[in-house]
This record gives structure tokens, C-alpha cells and sequence, in this order.
């Protein structure tokens, strides 16, 4: 478990910085819209390497952990709240050692730190309702990733969705826990200005939001569509 969610950091890592690298390259060329269009298509990268690599991201949680819950055991409901404890934990801690590493001078490609700084900021701007609101649909997104995800057969096609689900939280700098909280702090080390308090704020904040998206909207209404088949299957 803690392998796979350090795993996951590094993934969501190298997908902020092909964003980053993209809209620093682009935005001169293009003009910063279409730059941040092209940049988010670029971050789902990131998503790519958590599928094909089998990371274990937090809000991945919240569905198949979900569905094989002993609700008369006790000691299920503990490895539930290990589960939920230890991935955001190690998936944080693994996108820190990246980012100490890829933030050390010279390292990144000219430009790339103002692009990461610029991201934080605008994050950083918005308040504190806008900013659950969207942690709610970064929540509902990502475990409607997962249940596509887990229906496919094929790689391919579990490749191209995790891209989209990617691409898609990127191109609206949706409030997912683990990504913006890593984003911030990439954006932190290269001279954002906010206190590192407003990180940690934001990731109590989003990982309320990310739960009550994921759980309430997408868990419990794909697995009473589930149920509902399977009644519908017993009766035919």
C-alpha cells in the first residue's frame, strides 16, 4: 500500500510538470488560453502512469474499497480508515521528494517555475466556497474514473479515460487533494506568494470536498445502480 501511493505521487508529479513545462513553452506562442489548453491535455500524463502503474491514489478509494466492505465487521472498517489515512499521507509524501528534487536550480527548463508559481496563484485566489465546491466535482470526477476504469477490459481503453478524467481536471484547476496540494507546493517552493498555512488548509478543505463528491454522488449512487441490477437480473 505505501509503495503504491508513494507510486502515485511521483505520477502526479511528472503530470504538474508536463503542464507547467507546456504552458511555459506555449503561452509566449499561442497566448495563455489555448497555452493552458494544450498544458492540461499534457497533465493527464500523469493519470496515464497512475493506471498503466497501478498507483494508488486517494480518491481511487472511494469506490472498490467501498463495494467489498464487510459492513458487520469491525476490522474492515479499520483497514477502510488505514486505507484512507496512509494513501493521502504517502501520496503527498512521495510528490514532495519529487518536487525538492525537480525545484533545485536549473533543473526544470527556463520559465517552468514562473508557469508553476502563476498556477498556485490563481489557486490560491480564489475563496474559500469556489473552492470546495470545486473539490466536490474533482471528487465525483476521479472515482467516476475509477469505476470506468475498473468496467474496461482493455488497456487502451483504460488509458484514454484516465487521460480525459486527467486532461479535464487540469483544464479547470479542479480542487482534487492530492493534485493541487502538490501544485501548491510546487508553486510555494519557487516563490508563491501565501502562506504554507493556506496549503494546509486547502487540503483538510478539498479532502472534505473530494470525499463528499466521490462518496455521495458517485459511490452510493453506482452502487445502488449496481443492486438494482442485480434485482432486475433475479427476477428476469
Amino acid at each position: 500500500m505505501i509503495s503504491t501511493a508513494l507510486a502515485a505521487g511521483f505520477d502526479i508529479v511528472a503530470g504538474i510538470v508536463a503542464l507547467a513545462i507546456l504552458d511555459a513553452s506555449l503561452s509566449h506562442a499561442i497566448g495563455a488560453h489555448p497555452a493552458h489548453v494544450v498544458a492540461s491535455l499534457g497533465f493527464g500524463i500523469g493519470f496515464v502512469f497512475l493506471v498503466v502503474g497501478k498507483g494508488e491514489l486517494f480518491t481511487e478509494n472511494f469506490l472498490v474499497p467501498i463495494a467489498g466492505l464487510d459492513h458487520r465487521r469491525g476490522r474492515s472498517w479499520a483497514n477502510l480508515a488505514k486505507l484512507w489515512i496512509t494513501s493521502p499521507v504517502f501520496n503527498i509524501a512521495g510528490g514532495l521528494v519529487m518536487i525538492l528534487l525537480l525545484s533545485t536550480h536549473h533543473v526544470l527548463p527556463d520559465g517552468t517555475g514562473h508557469a508553476l508559481v502563476r498556477n498556485a496563484e490563481l489557486i490560491h485566489a480564489h475563496g474559500t466556497l469556489p473552492l470546495f465546491v470545486s473539490a466536490i466535482f474533482a471528487g465525483a470526477l476521479i472515482t467516476a474514473m475509477t469505476w470506468f476504469v475498473e468496467g474496461q477490459d482493455t488497456m487502451l481503453v483504460r488509458v484514454v479515460v484516465a487521460w480525459v478524467a486527467g486532461s479535464l481536471l487540469a483544464l479547470g484547476s479542479f480542487n482534487h487533494v492530492i493534485v493541487i496540494t502538490l501544485e501548491l507546493i510546487f508553486g510555494y517552493r519557487f516563490g508563491a506568494h501565501f502562506a504554507w498555512t493556506f496549503i494546509l488548509a486547502n487540503f483538510f478543505l478539498a479532502a472534505a470536498g473530494n470525499m463528499l463528491g466521490g462518496l455521495g454522488l458517485v459511490t452510493l449512487n453506482r452502487l445502488t445502480q449496481g443492486k438494482q441490477g442485480e434485482r432486475s437480473r433475479g427476477s428476469a
